[in-house]
């Protein structure tokens, strides 16, 4: 999973079957690490400290999370996290969701890397979202993980709407000492203020379906008025944007990869994004679109599709 920053609120994550992990905090670039797909998501705990800092100064950003697909089990999962911890990776994404808290924490176990140097994160999931299981669903993560997360999120706003008594919880869990910090996931703007508001500025991000296909301005300007991290995931649209005349002529000038066209439009409007391939040669490719300026006319042609 490849992080890049072209200013300190501008973020890109680009995955791979290995991912590479790249920061760039005010024009210091510091290579973070490897990720398998589908199975955890990395950056550096000093990275997110040094993003967090940064929120002394109202406009900067609150810290980044990335978003994975479904993830591996049993030994691949542990063999993924080891491998990916290995190669210096620091920050772990995962979630109650994807069936493989347990074998995330015995891969960090097993990886030998000191705990205290990992940023670790997991996600709430809607079925325990309800006053009688939440406490319980946030331990057990906990117990699976060996660990208390550095990051808790709910993962997506209950099904009846009412988000209240669910941030309340994790603010509860937080206070508990049962995560270090907190978030919210596919939350749209009203949801996204109302939990921030409950929250008293205390949530870092939201994670939301960001690419040139699907309007998500207003989630981004509520986002940054919030002091929320926007993270995109199916930044390519499952393939969808690559397939746009408009976005392969821009290719064609800039003689790259319709990709990299997409993911920096993305990364250009200071917007994390997330996509996921198996292939490491895509993985590089995807690395390159931080080498990519588009002008203000590209930018605005890809916006209008």
């Amino acid at each position: 999973m490849l992080v890049l920053s072209r200013q300190r609120d501008e973020r890109i994550v680009i995955g791979d079957e290995v991912e590479v992990v790249v920061v760039d905090i005010r024009g210091e670039k510091v290579r973070l690490g490897i990720v398998a797909p589908n199975t955890v998501s990395v950056h550096r705990k000093e990275i997110y400290e040094a993003i967090r800092r940064e929120n002394q100064d109202a406009a900067s950003v609150r810290g980044e999370l990335p978003r994975l697909g479904a993830p591996l089990s049993g030994a691949e999962a542990e063999r993924c996290v080891t491998d990916a911890l290995g190669v210096g990776i620091r920050h772990i994404d995962t979630a109650q969701m994807y069936g493989n808290e347990k074998h995330v924490g015995r891969g960090i176990v097993q990886c030998g890397v000191p705990r205290g140097d990992i940023f670790l994160v997991t996600k709430v999931d809607p079925s325990n979202l309800g006053a009688a299981r939440f406490a319980d669903s946030v331990k057990r993560s906990v117990d699976d993980l060996g660990t208390v997360p550095d990051l808790l999120l709910i993962h997506w706003p209950p099904s009846d709407g009412d988000i209240d008594g669910p941030v309340e919880r994790l603010l509860r869990e937080g206070e508990r000492g049962m995560a270090k910090h907190l978030g919210v996931s596919n939350f749209g703007p009203r949801r996204m203020r109302r939990a921030q508001q409950l929250a008293a500025g205390k949530l870092i991000c939201n994670q939301v379906e960001v690419h040139p296909l699907i309007d998500q301005t207003e989630i981004l300007a509520t986002a940054r008025e919030l002091g929320l991290v926007l993270t995109a995931y199916s930044p390519l649209a499952r393939g969808k944007c690559m397939e746009e005349k408009v976005v392969q002529d821009i290719a064609a000038r800039h003689q790259r990869p319709a990709s990299e066209v997409v993911l920096r439009w993305i990364i250009q409007q200071g917007v994390a994004a997330i996509p996921m391939t198996r292939r490491r040669e895509n993985a590089a490719s995807n690395l390159r679109a931080a080498d990519i300026t588009l002008t203000d006319a590209e930018m605005d042609a890809i916006s209008e599709l």
